[in-house]
């Protein structure tokens, strides 16, 4: 479905000049206010907007068209009962569904169940899909655009015309990593019966389909499963997108019968006056319900008691108010939640082991996901940079409804952005999302149980995810999960002026002791011996738990004093002590092991990296 939140379109009217309205809704129930406010209604008697009056909690048409003054009775921002647009909402919401089998429960906008968060119906999200594309034209309103425009726009190769980032094709292909092929058949355009506004109250998807069955159509070819369905239909119509009636963008089931096939799910459009107004938004949008079978991310405003309407993912998934993002032109991703639900993500990061981790943008076949426990409650992760398709990290839950904003235990979304700056601008609609709700960079924890966002979990208990060290936005975010863990170095050293005893086995043992807690990550040692010729000498290191590196063994035939450091890092006996405690003794000996020259320990050190 393609929303509305608020914004000034344009509408013709039958026997006036256009006008101009504020739009609030989407296909199922919509509300229209001219520029100051005052709630309209279309009247087809009068071939006009006019002033709305509230009766019963209905709006019915004033008969007072608006080029005059509002009518005694009519107040600003009036709107319907609860009852009444529920009413009206289930009877277009009905129209998406297929009909609830026997041995399941009644459909509703709850999407727990069996599709484990998808809608209902018939799924055609991977291999080769052929879907039909029907452009129409009415007797009053006609397009420049082509049927080579309109293909070249759903199923070019390296298409970026009027600014579009790529193809409907392309799109699908780059979000599915290449699982789902979805090409269309453009066929038209074909002329309808009537002018326009006959359209907003009488669909015209049968008629536009008559015209092409008629015109030699096969139908057989979009049925990719070989079970007597078209896979998907989409019906363009002449001219601006008309957010009226059965003419606003949808996505619905038909019933139709041709010979041996049937139809099934579809969409309606528009394709714009010229070439000029062609872009991918809203077609991925509504193919996103009719083949993958998405829901919409965000709040129709109804069943949840509070009659009104919120954001929920925005502007950051296609399937929310993403399609809108330039225009329609440079459509947001679909969300790493949708995409791997329909199976499109073959390489699964789990989060639950402490470490650093990277996300890579536009990585569209990986899902990073954080495990609560809850089978139906999760935490994912995904970069989005302001790269490409993008100009998060969502907390979702399969039992939840994008219908429930309240962020309550029982009533939540089913995928939430936990928004950087800790509002709830997207649950309370007072923006579609903004630079400020995502992580950019930043050092130490970014998000914990005590943090604004929280990451608990939605009856208040702690999930365990920390998320800290969140590196610079990019085609790499690196970030840390689990307790930020630290370097720390220990060290301790000591002044000798002991004796080596000249030939003598058992040497000469110096120690130092480390109070410290931890595990060596590093070691580097100092010695200090004075020699006549240090060849006489072997130097071993013995660690608080008994392993024993050789530092000095016989070497340097000749050479006076012993003067020297040895790391972990390049002295290979020494990686032997890594991983171990440091907490102890550490033992220094040294055995002068031939006879007449004669040697002292001046100071020996350790530094412990930890």
């Amino acid at each position: 479905m393609s929303s509305i939140f608020g914004e000034f379109l344009t509408f013709p009217q039958e026997k006036g000049p256009e006008v101009q309205l504020r739009v609030y809704g989407d296909e199922f129930y919509s509300r229209y206010e001219n520029t100051d406010g005052y709630s309209v209604v279309y009247d087809q008697d009068h071939g006009l907007y006019c002033y709305a009056f509230l009766i019963l909690g209905e709006f019915v048409s004033s008969g007072v068209d608006l080029s005059l003054s509002p009518p005694d009775g009519v107040r600003r921002h009036f709107k319907e009962s609860e009852e009444v647009r529920n009413r009206k909402f289930e009877a277009r919401y009905a129209k998406m569904n297929p009909p609830a089998s026997a041995f399941k429960p009644s459909l509703n906008l709850r999407t727990f169940g069996a599709e484990k968060g998808l809608l209902e119906g018939r799924r055609v999200s991977e291999g080769e899909i052929k879907g039909l594309t029907v452009l129409v034209a009415f007797t009053d309103v006609k397009s420049t655009v082509t049927k080579e425009d309109v293909d070249a726009l759903l199923n070019g190769r390296d298409y970026h015309e009027n600014g579009n980032f790529c193809s409907v094709r392309e799109y699908f292909r780059l979000m599915s990593s290449g699982k789902l092929d979805y090409s269309n058949v453009v066929v038209g355009p074909l002329t309808l019966s009537r002018p326009r506004q006959y359209y907003t109250e009488n669909l015209l998807v049968k008629e536009a389909l008559d015209l092409a069955v008629q015109g030699g159509l096969a139908l057989e070819q979009f049925d990719s499963r070989g079970v007597g369905m078209v896979d998907a239909m989409s019906f363009l119509y002449a001219g601006q997108t008309q957010y009226l009636g059965e003419l606003w963008p949808h996505n619905h089931i038909i019933d139709l019968k041709y010979k041996n096939m049937k139809t099934y799910f579809y969409m309606l459009s528009s394709m714009g006056r010229s070439k000029e107004d062609l872009s991918i938004g809203t077609f991925c949008h509504e193919s996103g319900h009719m083949i993958c079978r998405w829901p919409d991310l965000y709040d129709y405003g109804n069943r949840d008691g509070d009659f009104e309407k919120s954001a929920g993912l925005g502007y950051f998934c296609l399937m929310s108010a993403g399609n809108h993002n330039d225009d329609g032109r440079t459509p947001a991703p679909v969300c790493v939640y949708l995409r791997n639900l329909v199976g499109w993500c073959d390489k699964i990061v789990r989060l639950n082991q402490p470490g650093q981790y990277q996300a890579d943008h536009g990585d569209y076949g990986t899902a990073m996901i954080y495990e609560t426990g809850k089978i139906n409650e999760y935490f994912l992760v995904e970069n989005r940079s302001g790269i490409d398709l993008d100009a998060s990290l969502p907390h979702c839950d399969t039992l939840g409804s994008n219908e429930w904003q309240g962020g309550s235990a029982t009533k939540h979304y089913q995928c939430g952005l936990l928004q950087a700056d800790g509002s709830l601008d997207l649950e309370t609609n007072r923006s579609m999302g903004d630079e400020k709700d995502l992580f950019g960079r930043m050092m130490g924890i970014a998000l914990s149980h005590n943090t604004r966002p929280t990451s608990v979990l939605w009856d208040g208990s702690d999930s365990g995810l920390m998320i800290s060290n969140i590196g610079e936005p990019g085609r790499v975010i690196t970030f840390v999960i689990g307790q930020e863990k630290t370097d720390h170095v220990a060290k301790g050293s000591t002044l000798s002026g002991e004796i080596i005893p000249d030939n003598s086995p058992p040497g000469l043992v110096n120690a130092i002791s480390l109070n410290q807690d931890g595990k060596v990550k590093r070691l580097v040692v100092e010695v200090d011996i004075s020699h006549n010729n240090i060849s006489n000498l072997r130097v071993e290191l013995t660690s608080p738990g008994g392993k024993r590196a050789i530092l000095h063994n016989r070497t340097d035939i000749g050479k006076k004093d012993l003067q020297k450091s040895y790391d972990s890092q390049s002295k290979a006996s020494l990686v032997a002590f890594l991983g171990q405690s440091l907490q102890g003794k550490w033992i220094l000996r040294m055995r002068d092991l031939a006879s007449r020259d004669t040697g002292k320990l001046n100071k020996w050190s350790l530094e412990v990296t930890y």
